[in-house]
């Protein structure tokens, strides 16, 4: 019997990676996933049960486990990683295949990359993804970058998958190359920066103040 092809391709299996894939199983979408991590390939075997997920740790496995051409979702810790990974997945791709780099990468490495993998005829794209473990299994926010072409071959995707606020997808193409991930990365300055500003409020009032919690 001919073994099932994959709609798409997770690596990296931790918290967020095996939360995205029940996500997408969830809207209709079979996926494979791949971790060197053998426990976490477990894991996401355990947890599958009924569904059209797989997992390895053997990346050939995995890499034809995939319909062509390819779409392969990455999260991995952004930094030297991610090239690592790509280097280890560039002899088994082929012309068409697309790389999706979930992860905060610096906007400056999307670049680099995106450039890169063109000489091979690789498609890249650079992805902020906010939300947490909760937002990657029931519906996160999405900022994509890369070519508008690659953009609209994984909407449909990435537009089920995200979070809704009445019932608009919370996801839209933010331009070319790496602005995905420069969003992402005004996003997270905003964040941390709330979050800054309410401790310090916090410690100001409670210290100088002398305010209870309750006051506060």
């Amino acid at each position: 019997m001919e073994k099932i092809k994959y709609d798409y391709g997770m690596i990296g299996l931790g918290t967020m990676g095996r939360n995205l894939v029940f996500n997408m199983n969830n809207q209709g979408f079979s996926v494979a996933g791949f971790d060197k991590d053998v426990s976490q390939v477990e894991l996401l075997l355990k947890e599958a049960e009924y569904r059209t997920v797989s997992a390895t740790s053997q990346l050939n496995e995995f890499v034809n486990s995939l319909k062509l051409p390819r779409v392969i979702i990455l999260l991995v810790p952004a930094g030297k990683i991610v090239d690592e990974v790509i280097h280890e997945l560039l002899p088994f791709l082929t012309k068409n295949d697309l790389l999706i780099d979930c992860g905060n990468s610096h906007f400056r490495d999307t670049d680099a990359r995106y450039e890169q993998l063109a000489k091979s005829a690789i498609h890249f794209m650079g992805v902020g993804i906010s939300g947490g473990e909760s937002g990657a299994r029931y519906g996160p926010s999405i900022m994509p970058g890369g070519s508008k072409g690659d953009y609209e071959r994984v909407a449909p995707m990435l537009e089920s998958i995200s979070a809704k606020v009445n019932g608009v997808p919370c996801v839209i193409w933010l331009g070319p190359g790496s602005a995905g991930h420069y969003v992402k990365m005004v996003h997270n300055g905003i964040e941390y920066g709330m979050m800054q500003l309410i401790s310090e409020a916090y410690h100001l009032l409670k210290k100088a103040a002398g305010m209870n919690n309750d006051e506060l």
